[in-house]
């Protein structure tokens, strides 16, 4: 089979890379893929940015099966447009997708089917916001209702914080993204990411994770787009899972019936898990994703021990409900490296060495990387925010971490920052 990746990050390098891992891949092309997937012997870019390019491509090429990364393509409907020409392809269409693209959107359906999640309100009236949050107090919680790659959510902890996201938004800092902001009552706990691969049907759970969205250790500092994650999530127990499957994921999957929309491809909910024992502990979804996390993706391809292509032909046929994935029993952990000044304005075009070689148990997923030129010995430079994953699988946790920021503390280019915890919460309960 010919297989399409739509992406640049980490998380599609992740994918690409597990794919090609498959005896029924015998080609795998990125679109447009990044300096790892150019220099990747298995793997082919592909200058193909828009889905219009990438549809091009796909019936030139005859691709037999097309998987989605990134949330931009799904909101501008890549999916709608390779099924109107006949193509497979895993992914929501843009209705579907939706739950991630408007943040209004997904707390109307969420309400509606009576699905968990925070208290909030829509507002595109900054006075009104600012009188809704005077009224409400703070720690309170400021959203762009559109896509912000991971950005538009601040946790505000003054009034004048949430007046300045409120300022923000509304004046444009997000651009249309920031239309209308979304305020939502502040819920405390320790979040975790649950994600499932879904065929209109059924739907097959992946493992669980949990990633680090604040830019510095001890989760200080503003929201980014993930500086690290692990798998499994250890707060994720057998009860917890099928509680999150019975009261998240299967009316989620109704209540898109329910509405006329059939949801196919990945689908994340991020959850916060609050105290209590398993079977009475609130379990509230923060948001939704149309699509594998980043960084979640990188350790749980690691685990994931299934042929990935198997899995995808399974969900094309709505069969979803007669397989099982297999998983490393091990843990992964991936720690974000990060360019100078990100998340603001990063800086591109550093230098980057001392990148090992691919292990068994360790493997570094490019991100924000480009070559100098087409020469498969160019020089690798940063090109975007999060520059790379260095992802380790260990027999505990610790042992997952050890390797991992061993491997990171090899690399170097100028002014790369990384957190130093990732994974603190599972290793204080260990």
């Amino acid at each position: 089979m010919k297989i399409l990746v739509v992406g640049a990050g980490g998380r599609e390098h992740a994918l690409a890379w597990k794919i090609a891992q498959s005896p029924q891949a015998t080609e795998v092309f990125v679109a447009p893929g990044n300096g790892g997937t150019a220099l990747a012997p298995n793997l082919h870019n592909i200058n193909a940015k828009s889905a219009q390019q990438c549809l091009e491509f796909a019936l030139q090429e005859g691709i037999d099966f097309t998987v989605v990364g990134p949330e931009a393509p799904l909101a501008a409907g890549i999916v709608d447009l390779f099924r109107a020409n006949g193509l497979a392809i895993f992914g929501p269409k843009q209705a579907a997708a939706q739950l991630e693209s408007s943040k209004t959107f997904a707390k109307e359906f969420m309400q509606r089917h009576h699905i968990p999640t925070a208290a909030y309100a829509v507002f595109n009236d900054a006075q009104q916001a600012h009188d809704y949050v005077r009224q409400q107090g703070v720690p309170i919680v400021i959203k762009a209702d559109g896509l912000a790659a991971g950005k538009g959510v601040i946790v505000a902890e003054t009034l004048e914080q949430a007046d300045q996201a409120i300022d923000d938004m509304l004046g444009g800092f997000f651009g249309q993204a920031g239309a209308k902001v979304v305020i939502e009552e502040f819920l405390t706990g320790e979040e975790a990411s649950f994600i499932v691969m879904a065929d209109g049907k059924h739907v097959l759970p992946l493992a669980s994770s949990q990633d680090h969205k604040r830019q510095l250790d001890h989760d200080q500092g503003p929201n980014t787009g993930g500086m690290g994650a692990y798998s499994p999530a250890p707060i994720v127990s057998e009860v917890l899972h099928r509680r999150i499957m019975q009261e998240v994921i299967e009316p989620t999957m109704q209540g898109m019936l329910k509405d006329g929309i059939e949801y196919t491809g990945f689908l994340y909910a991020g959850l916060m898990i609050g105290e209590g024992n398993d079977q009475e502990r609130p379990i509230k979804v923060l948001e939704f994703n149309a699509r594998m996390g980043d960084p979640e993706t990188q350790p749980i391809m690691m685990r994931l021990q299934s042929d990935f292509v198997a899995l995808l032909q399974a969900a094309q046929e709505q069969r979803l409900d007669q397989i099982q994935a297999q998983w490393d029993p091990r843990p992964a952990i991936g720690v974000v490296m990060a360019a100078y000044n990100y998340p603001v304005e990063p800086r591109t075009g550093d230098s980057i060495t001392g990148l090992p070689e691919d292990q068994a148990d360790c493997v570094v997923f490019h991100a924000g990387t480009a070559l100098a030129n087409k020469a498969a010995n160019s020089q690798l430079l940063t090109s975007g925010g999060r520059v790379l994953c260095v992802t380790a699988l260990g027999q505990d946790l610790e042992a997952a971490r050890d390797r991992a920021y061993a491997t990171v503390q090899a690399i170097h280019f100028e002014g790369a920052q990384y957190r130093s915890d990732i994974a603190w919460r599972a290793l204080k309960q260990a």
